[in-house]
């Protein structure tokens, strides 16, 4: 079994010999992986649906995993009690599905060593759910695989809220910015282009929407070009 550059890049996220949960695991491919590797020892993989986590429990048999592993039916980290696992790992949803995933078990959510989230779409959203809920941004990475560059944040419950001084960081996470990411500058292209295809399409249009969606569109390009190195 050979993983994606996505899915290598979260595996290669969790801790040596840690208790790892992969929430929405579909086939179970990351968890697998790690055992595989003797990376880890032990996983919970989950699903809300019965269909992927077959399919996962299928994998785990055809690997020989099934004493290394525990499957469970259910909506996200509510399948999770206190303390069953070090890290949890939520990929391939939305920013704003993971944040309410989270909101849904926080005594889990709180108690974990490190969160790996890989939001799919609503990326500013998920910063800010974690920023302005107690939650440190311990790291950010970016993957690409295709055409698409993904996003990954590791991130641990403080019980401390981070100010940010300007919304842009909700956009682009600062430590990507902070470690020089390799995939940083096409990253902002790719804002930048989408901003100017706003711009485009709302070309010689008037009316007091539209007069503000130009007005930020030009402030975030302006602001996306400062972020590059």
């Amino acid at each position: 079994m050979k993983l994606t550059d996505r899915l290598l890049k979260i595996a290669s996220l969790v801790t040596k010999g840690k208790r790892v949960a992969d929430i929405g695991t579909d086939h179970g491919y990351i968890p697998v992986y790690l055992l595989n590797k003797g990376y880890v020892d032990f996983a919970i993989l989950a699903d809300v649906n019965k269909g992927p986590l077959e399919n996962a429990r299928s994998e785990v048999r055809h690997n020989n995993l099934l004493e290394k592993v525990d499957l469970r039916l259910g909506s996200g980290i509510e399948v999770l009690e206190v303390n069953e696992v070090d890290e949890v790992i939520i990929a391939g949803m939305g920013g704003i599905l993971i944040s309410e995933l989270l909101e849904a078990k926080k005594e889990v959510a709180h108690s974990v060593d490190k969160l790996i989230l890989q939001p799919m779409q609503a990326q500013n959203e998920l910063r800010k759910y974690l920023l302005n809920n107690g939650y440190e941004i311990l790291d950010e990475v970016l993957v690409k695989e295709d055409f698409r560059i993904y996003e990954i944040i590791i991130a641990k419950y403080t019980g401390k809220n981070t100010v940010i001084e300007d919304e842009i960081y909700y956009e682009v996470g600062k430590k990507l910015i902070e470690s020089k990411d390799p995939l940083l500058n096409e990253f902002i292209d790719k804002k930048v282009f989408m901003y100017n295809s706003i711009l485009k399409k709302i070309e010689g249009k008037t009316g007091e929407g539209i007069n503000k969606k130009i007005e930020e569109s030009k402030l975030a390009i302006n602001k996306l070009e400062k972020l590059r190195y």
